[in-house]
């Protein structure tokens, strides 16, 4: 089933390929309706939109998600039920498809929702604790987009369709699209994990790596920036939106220093995605929704890279996630770490890689925009810190020592794994050159002065000193005592950001709930709900039956008794 699955999808996004070049060069976009059932002049209709932003979406997701499948052969080889895990793939990428190729607002309800549901059963796929836990946390996350996207369902009967494609540029003005406007933000800072709602991302670790993959890099995470990328027109130069530019920039700023304290090697991989997302969100508060597609695009191919190396190293540690029991990796598994380096760089900047081409170009276009110093400062310092993060990462896998064991046995055993992770490392080197080609037809130039041009290259060198000084034990051991244990804390859980949406929201239901246990199921409930009513049917029961039996005696006394009360009342 894994080969059938991985040839039917590279297939499909090889025929995507060339549909976007046909596309792009003759500027065509097809609107399609299926009319599914029509009964007493009601017609049930299905909108497909064909243009050449979701035909070139659906090619990376369905190219990301046939190497993910090849590789989980490999990676999965040991679980018995690995046909039930490659269907609960298929069924999160077409939930992915069918959101990217909805103009109607209800289809995009059922993949939005499909991706939430099919989530949480991969989260939970390894049946423990730890992995419900996470399951619940991403679930019930997830629902506040979900039922914000209701809403904007309700809103939207007022147009008399759900077809936003129709309406959306000369209604954006109207009452009603300012709760639209707002809904359709909210849905996407849930979904792109943006804060308040950030902590479930790390917490979907408990995914298998496979999973992992595809989740942080093509699906889950970016239908919320692709949904603000097709309500574009709707949400610029709104009162939201600038909430949205301050929360992403600092969910990116917050996610770069998390990452810095983390030791889990999936969790710094996850904190590095939600640094990106909070790039592309904010890129996308400015306006620029094509560098936000852009970005979006090229991060995708070097993070599922990033994971699946990731997988890798974990697989041959003998499923150990601590990044201070590895080291010195290059020289048992120079192939992994080799696509490690290259997607590490990627996600750095480093010129002529995927990264740089849409990094650098958003970079330079927020120093060219009207805004305050907050904004730039958040931007250079992340920059800063994404290369900060990223020379701790390198250092602790491939430069210091071997921690483990004096007996270790690492070598890349497995072929399979590896031909995948070939494929997404030549995707990591040129799709930011040919997507840059493709998407941005026209010459611009970005005029800058020269330290502004030269500000991301400081930033860069600056992150990288210090993330080998941070990775040296005796300095990052100073580092430390320097730090109090409260900010050092504070800085490491994001913000305190896991325990506010756990603790905080949990505490006065489970407080209710214990006060309810009480008063009601353990007091008035216990006299005369199920087995209080009971006991005293029970009574009545036993006392009518005694009354019921065949007894001369009973009959007699009853007798006497009645006419006891008629002489009684009567005379």
């Amino acid at each position: 089933m894994c080969y059938i699955s991985f040839f039917f999808l590279f297939f499909f996004s090889m025929l995507n390929f060339f549909f976007v070049i046909y596309f792009i060069m003759n500027n065509l976009m097809i609107f399609l309706e299926w009319e599914l059932i029509s009964f007493n002049s009601k017609m049930l209709v299905f909108s497909i939109i064909l243009d050449w932003m979701s035909l070139l979406f659906m090619m990376f997701v369905s190219l990301i998600s046939s190497a993910v499948i090849f590789y989980s052969k490999g990676y999965m080889n040991s679980e018995l039920n690995l046909n039930r895990f490659i269907l609960l793939v298929l069924m999160f990428v077409f939930s992915m498809i069918l959101l990217i190729i909805s103009p109607n607002i209800i289809s995009i309800f059922l993949g939005w929702d499909g991706l939430g549901l099919v989530s949480y059963c991969l989260v939970i796929f390894y049946q423990n604790f730890k992995s419900f836990n996470a399951g619940m946390l991403t679930v019930l996350s997830n629902r506040v987009g979900d039922v914000c996207i209701l809403m904007v369902i309700v809103w939207m009967i007022n147009y008399g369709s759900w077809n936003y494609i129709f309406y959306l540029n000369f209604m954006k003005n109207d009452f009603s699209m300012f709760f639209i406007s707002m809904m359709i933000i909210m849905a996407a800072m849930t979904k792109s994990a943006q804060i308040p709602f950030s902590s479930w991302l790390p917490a979907a670790m408990a995914a298998p790596t496979p999973v992992s993959a595809l989740v942080h890099s093509s699906t889950l995470v970016t239908a919320g920036v692709y949904l603000l990328i097709r309500f574009n027109n709707l949400l610029i130069d709104t009162f939201f939106i600038k909430i949205l530019l301050l929360l992403s920039g600092l969910t990116m700023f917050m996610a770069g220093i998390s990452a810095n304290y983390e030791f889990d090697l999936k969790k710094i991989i996850a904190l590095s995605t939600l640094s990106q997302l909070g790039l592309m969100m904010s890129i996308l508060s400015m306006g620029m929704y094509k560098l936000a597609f852009f970005h979006l695009l090229t991060h995708a191919m070097f993070k599922a890279l990033l994971f699946m190396c990731a997988g890798m190293i974990i697989h041959m540690m003998m499923d150990i996630q601590d990044i201070r029991f590895m080291g010195g990796m290059s020289f048992y598994m120079p192939l992994t770490c080799l696509c490690m380096l290259m997607s590490n760089l990627s996600l750095c900047g480093i010129p002529f890689l995927a990264g740089f081409y849409s990094k650098d170009m958003i970079l330079e276009m927020m120093s060219l925009m009207n805004l305050n110093f907050f904004v730039y400062f958040l931007y250079y310092i992340s920059t800063g810190l994404t290369m900060f993060y990223t020379v701790r990462l390198l250092m602790y896998l491939m430069i210091n020592d071997y921690n483990l064991l004096s007996v270790y046995n690492l070598y890349e055993e497995d072929y399979t794994m590896l031909k995948s992770m070939i494929l997404l490392l030549f995707m990591s080197v040129v799709s930011g050159s040919f997507l840059m080609w493709m998407i941005f037809s026209y010459l611009e130039m970005i005029y800058l002065p020269f330290f502004m041009k030269m500000m991301v290259i400081i930033m860069i060198m600056l992150g990288m000193f210090l993330g080998f000084l941070v990775s040296n034990m005796k300095i990052y051991s100073v580092s430390k005592f320097l730090l109090t244990y409260n900010l050092s804390n504070f800085l490491c859980i994001m913000w305190f950001l896991p325990n506010l949406s756990t603790y905080c929201l949990n505490y006065g239901v489970f407080s209710m709930g214990q006060n309810l246990l009480k008063i009601m199921d353990m007091g008035w409930m216990e006299l005369y709900s199920g087995q209080g009513m009971f006991s005293i049917m029970k009574n009545y029961s036993v006392l009518l039956n005694i009354f019921q039996m065949s007894n001369f005696k009973i009959y007699l006394f009853s007798f006497i008794l009645w006419m006891f009360i008629l002489l009684m009342f009567f005379i």
